[in-house]
């Protein structure tokens, strides 16, 4: 026969983990609700952040077009890329060499201004800003010209 302390030692232990059940459920509940609004509060912050991005380039264009009408000099202001040189490359479907014939430079300059090695000068930059302005058509005629 088991002793009554041992008997009651038992029994409060059961009870102990019982109530510390009940306790520790609430907390989980809890806990899940806070991490629901903490993930909430940073998808909200993430759109937040793209939107004053966004704002800051569309003011960047604008105070960049503001410049460049209050300038006295006739020549606009052109921007270079990489990537939207290999872009252009590729939408008028060229090769870079053909790219180079066109352009009046070698295809190795070509090569290195879409990879980002190097940038072309102001009077390239005026041939590549032409170059947006072709079709594919246009552009083939050029060449076989």
């Amino acid at each position: 026969m088991p002793n009554i302390g041992s008997v009651l030692k038992s029994e409060i232990q059961r009870v102990a983990r019982k109530e510390l059940r009940a306790e520790t459920q609430q907390l989980k509940k809890t806990v899940a609700q806070y991490r629901g609004q903490i993930a909430e509060l940073k998808r909200r912050l993430q759109a937040l952040e793209q939107q004053v991005r966004r704002q800051a380039r569309g003011s960047g264009r604008a105070a960049a077009t503001v410049s460049d009408e209050g300038a006295d000099d006739d020549s606009p202001a052109l921007r270079f890329s990489a990537k939207g040189l290999a872009a252009q490359r590729k939408r008028l479907g060229l090769s870079a060499a053909a790219v180079a014939k066109l352009l009046g430079v070698s295809a190795l300059s070509v090569y290195k201004w879409e990879s980002g090695k190097t940038r072309p000068r102001a009077r390239q930059l005026e041939a590549i800003a032409s170059l947006r302005k072709l079709g594919k058509r246009e552009a083939m005629a050029r060449l076989a010209a």
